[in-house]
């Protein structure tokens, strides 16, 4: 009688254990994981004010690249930082026009914006005079153009704002920028694209 239960509990136990062997896991298996992919950076294009650039009649080229209306000098006071970045804005638009930005897209307060594109000559003309009339820009007329310019303090480091707005031949040189402007910019820009003056 006891030969039988002995029997019957090494029985018993021989299958527990069986059980608990079939469910364990394998020993050589890795747990596996689930890899995220990192988030992708979004970039907010620069903000630029608005100028009536379009069709106009006009014997000035616009220009093939950001680089070759500036000064070497200039060119090395911004080296180091991004022209025309992904995601900033820059390159040329629909309607042929210019964008050039200078801006690292981890520094949104720093950036040196400018668009050369045809403005046509009623409306950029209408435009300027409402800048320095109602906006409190200086406007005057320079080397056979017109150009208007304001600079201003903005934000809680009150960082230098500023725009300057170069128009002549039915061609416009907008440049907008937040702690970033260079001496002598927008002079260069205007000796790149009529040379001969």
């Amino acid at each position: 009688m006891r030969i039988g239960v002995r029997a019957g509990a090494t029985i018993a136990l021989t299958a527990a254990a069986l059980a608990v062997t079939a469910c364990a896991p394998e020993p050589d298996a890795a747990p596996t994981q689930t890899v995220l992919p990192s988030p992708t950076p979004t970039v907010t294009p620069v903000p630029i004010a608005d100028f009536p650039f379009g069709p106009s009649t006009s014997i000035t080229a616009l220009p093939e690249d950001c680089a070759s209306i500036l000064t070497d000098e200039i060119l090395t006071s911004l080296e180091g930082i991004p022209l025309n970045a992904a995601g900033t804005g820059g390159g040329i638009r629909p309607d042929s026009s210019r964008v050039c930005v200078w801006a690292d897209p981890g520094a949104s307060m720093t950036r040196l914006v400018t668009v050369v594109g045809y403005a046509p000559e009623r409306e950029a003309r209408d435009a300027l005079y409402l800048l320095g009339v109602e906006d409190g820009y200086l406007c005057y007329e320079p080397d056979d153009g017109i150009r208007c310019e304001k600079t201003w303090e903005e934000g809680p480091l009150e960082l230098t704002q500023g725009r300057t707005v170069y128009w002549r031949d039915g061609v416009a040189v907008d440049t907008q920028y937040s702690n970033l402007a260079p001496q002598g910019y927008t002079a260069a820009i205007v000796d790149a694209l009529w040379p001969d003056d």
